[in-house]
């Protein structure tokens, strides 16, 4: 069983050390269980007692000390990102990671290796293939969602919105006096 001091005191050692710190891997379920018992005895009291009103403050600052251990887990999970994308290392504090932090770290890695891939296409004389298949166009009025040449919904757009859509599709956009094109 949790108590607001084991979230603080995971609170305070990610808040002070440069590394992940290692928590157990039930712990966003102790805490959504600790948060919920929390909430049912706020809401059985006296609406006012003291009892009461120091349940409550309990309970909104255990959520704010979560939210905070959970945000700078991601900011060190990203400079993992970062570190391991620059070294080719991938497994620093891998196994501080809860599950679904890993998840995330694994998802970071494949963006940027074909963010990466892109780069170096560009870099080498390749074109970027999405200015071939595109026009950059303005609506001229509300047009509704609707499905494009590819199966997949485009839309829906506003009147002076831009969007970057398949040539062909601008084409008859433009044609229909839907839309202009964007002179670069």
């Amino acid at each position: 069983m949790i108590t607001y001091n084991d979230i603080y005191e995971a609170a305070r050692r990610e808040r002070y050390t440069e590394q992940l710190q290692p928590i157990p891997k039930n712990f966003v379920l102790e805490v959504s269980t600790y948060l919920q018992e929390k909430k049912a005895m706020s809401e059985g009291e006296d609406q006012f007692s003291d009892s009461n009103l120091k349940t409550k403050k309990q309970l909104e600052n255990a959520i704010t000390l979560f939210k905070e251990l959970m945000l700078r887990r991601r900011k060190k999970i990203l400079n993992l990102v970062l570190i391991a994308a620059e070294t080719g290392i991938s497994k620093q504090d891998f196994e501080n990671m809860l599950t679904i932090e890993k998840e995330l770290f694994e998802n970071f890695m494949k963006c940027i290796d074909v963010s990466d891939k892109k780069l170096n296409e560009l870099l080498n004389g390749g074109e970027d293939s999405s200015l071939d298949k595109n026009d950059l166009i303005v609506f001229n009025k509300d047009v509704e969602e609707f499905v494009g040449l590819d199966g997949e919904t485009i839309g829906p757009f506003d009147a002076g919105q831009i969007a970057n859509i398949p040539k062909e599709i601008a084409k008859i956009l433009v044609e229909d006096k839907k839309a202009e094109y964007v002179i670069e």
